[in-house]
């Protein structure tokens, strides 16, 4: 039976495990001692085994009401739908950390399972690194965050889930999130590993980089989901807020971008390989901080679990273990690792550096503009609010020049290139960039937002054209290029799809800018205008919910006369709770989104009024259109086997001391 006791120990076990895998193999390694390598796979598996138990068991407590459990009785009740009692279970800090948790076990087990070309004693490093980590948040979570903890005695219904919560996105946008954070353990692990045999090759990129793209896939795709959500739950018209959790995300984000093109310059070229190792390490030292700062108290968001600032001290005592730890051993041991072959500042090692810079320097913007406030306070005691004005101004000046490189990168040859060629190549492209531009600046408001919208053409076009360049798309038969296409890696498709992605979400961003909203107050039967289209609110109803009551308007949106939507805004109410959200009603053709939004009701019951926020949002889709994108693109990468799976024949033989278990 799947009891609470049973996850309880369940956890415990895993603990113990992890703490084996953390120490065996690495004996093992120092020892050669076979055995001991071998261990460390089924060390991996058995701590995964022990992890799944524990979270089925406080999902069985979630969907039976188990309400002896505190966890369930804070963050569930008998009236919740069994969909969000099953979701609700990451919901809320205990349980998230127990899927943290479980998602670092799967990533040691699929090492453990898939890593099988990997060098023994590189294997053998690598899980015990991830076994250091889980040890860790394991001890923490039972030790200060136990979600199997009881109560007696034990109440007849629980408290229910935050209601900004219910909602079918939950379900996917934190495992989602969080497999990107976690992911970015592996390469990591990977980082300190090398740094303790002091030795990273051409062998080591490659094994590397189909790691950090799988994470970054996935840490892409929770931040779309996170954006989407606050677009259409929170009800304010906006996508991004600067939130200082969404900028948690955003900053490993950024970093990981900048690791997987460096990654590809040591497969290459075997350069860059202090600084590929300094970007694993801070990468998944960032997805840490972001743990840190949602769970310790610091951070106020909509977005954060946490306010117990006791367990913000635990979580900051294992962030200067591991990071610490780690930034210590790079110091030691980087100047050891031998730099690889040189190239000149105009070549594609070039472009990719400058294309690291410029990630880098808006992660330092984002970095300081999220951290300055709370160590003004924490220091001086001083109240201070950054918010979109400063990232705005601070972030697109160092955007766009790093879109001018996205889309000549590619391009450009290894190790030496002359710029002229390219550009010749590109002649198309820079005359329809420009057209891009000036018919910006016409129909767009800003000088900002038309140098993006030219920088996200010149992105799109440029992917396009590496790709009919590579085929030789209209300088040769039809049949030839399409056995040209054929016969080019996925990776190539893949990277094209990616930078094309980039394109499209920054096309949205910046046209979405150009967006235009009202907000009134009528009763209904009133007519409304906002660009150029004619919002009516026909009728205000009541209606029962499973675990609220709900105030649902109908909308009549029409233009020159013809019907284009109706739409169906409402209001909730969760007794349980005392709490209000929004549900808004958005109708798109993908161009724009028309988005309505419910507000409060005034006046009498005879003769009441109605507060609606209207908003049209042109090309808002875009955005998430983008992302999706740009995640099928790291995918389709992966799927080619020359990224995902070996390495080059010689560095492999190389590397390997001890032979693969």
């Amino acid at each position: 039976m799947l009891s609470p006791e049973l996850g309880h120990y369940a956890l415990a076990l895993a603990c113990v495990l992890a703490f084996a895998q953390a120490v065996v193999p690495l004996i093992g390694a120092s020892t050669r001692d076979i055995r001991l390598l071998t261990l460390a796979p089924a060390l991996a598996l058995g701590q995964l085994l022990a992890l799944l138990v524990s979270f089925l068991c406080l999902i069985n407590a979630a969907v039976t009401d188990d309400f002896s459990v505190q966890n369930i009785v804070a963050n569930s009740a008998v009236s919740k739908p069994l969909l969000y009692k099953i979701t609700g279970v990451w919901g809320n800090h205990e349980g998230s950390v127990l899927l943290w948790i479980l998602i670092l076990g799967i990533c040691g087990a699929a090492v453990a399972a898939f890593g099988r070309n990997l060098p023994g004693i590189l294997r053998a490093r690598v899980i015990a690194v991830l076994g250091i980590i889980a040890a860790g948040f394991e001890l923490f979570c039972l030790t200060t965050s136990n979600p199997f903890a009881r109560v007696w005695p034990a109440p007849m219904d629980g408290q229910g889930m935050n209601p900004l919560l219910q909602d079918p996105g939950l379900a996917f946008h934190p495992p989602i999130l969080y497999t990107g954070y976690v992911g970015f353990a592996v390469p990591f692990a990977f980082a300190i590993a090398a740094l303790i045999e002091g030795r990273v090759d051409a062998a080591w990129g490659r094994w590397v980089r189909p790691w950090a793209v799988a994470a970054w896939c996935f840490l892409t795709c929770g931040i779309a989901l996170g954006s989407w959500w606050s677009y259409y739950v929170l009800g304010w018209g906006g996508y991004w807020f600067w939130d200082p959790v969404e900028n948690a995300s955003l900053i490993p984000w950024l970093t990981g971008t900048a690791l997987i093109h460096s990654a590809t310059v040591v497969e290459k070229r075997e350069s860059l390989k202090i600084w590929t190792v300094l970007l694993a390490i801070a990468t998944f030292s960032f997805s840490l901080s972001g743990t840190f700062l949602v769970r310790s108290g610091i951070l106020n968001s909509v977005h954060a679990f946490a306010n117990d600032p006791a367990r913000g001290i635990f979580i900051l005592a294992l962030l200067a273990l591991v990071i610490g730890g780690s930034l210590a051993l790079f110091a030691c041991r980087a100047p050891a690792l031998t730099s690889g072959g040189f190239f000149a500042p105009v070549s594609r090692e070039g472009a990719l550096v400058l294309n690291n810079i410029f990630l880098c320097s808006i992660c330092a913007v984002v970095v300081t503009g999220t951290m300055y406030p709370p160590f003004m306070s924490l220091l001086f005691d001083r109240t201070i609010s950054v918010g979109k004005p400063f990232f705005d101004a601070t972030t697109i000046p160092l955007a766009l020049p790093l879109f001018i490189f996205m889309g000549i990168g590619p391009m450009l040859p290894w190790k030496r290139a002359q710029l002229w060629p390219v550009i010749q190549r590109l002649w198309i492209t820079l005359i329809l960039t420009g057209l891009a531009f000036a018919i910006s600046l016409w129909g767009v408001a800003g000088v900002f937002p038309a140098l993006s919208c030219g920088a996200a053409v010149w992105v799109i076009l440029t992917s396009i054209t590496d790709v009919t360049e590579r085929i030789r798309l209209f300088r040769m038969p039809l049949s030839g290029s399409l056995q040209r296409a054929r016969g080019l890696p996925r990776s190539v498709f893949g990277t094209a799809l990616a930078h094309a992605g980039v394109g499209i979400s920054v096309l949205g961003l910046a046209v979405m800018s150009q967006a235009q909203h009202k907000i009134t107050e009528i009763t209904p039967g009133t007519t409304q205008h906002l660009a150029g289209y004619d919002w009516t609110l026909e009728k205000v109803e009541q209606a029962p919910g499973p675990n609220y009551t709900a105030m649902t308007a109908t909308v009549k949106v029409s233009r020159n006369g013809h019907l284009v939507a109706m739409m169906h805004p409402s209001r909730r109410s969760f007794n349980a709770q005392h709490q209000t959200t929004t549900e808004v009603s958005i109708h798109t053709n993908l161009l724009a989104d028309l988005y309505c939004v419910l507000g409060d009701q005034h006046g009498t019951d005879a003769n009441p009024t109605y507060v609606l926020r209207l908003h049209y949002n042109p090309l808002a889709p875009w955005m998430w259109l983008g992302a999706l994108i740009m995640a099928v693109g790291g995918i389709l990468s992966l799927s080619d086997r020359r990224i995902r799976v070996g390495a080059p024949r010689r560095a492999q033989s190389a590397a390997r001391t001890v032979t693969s278990p």
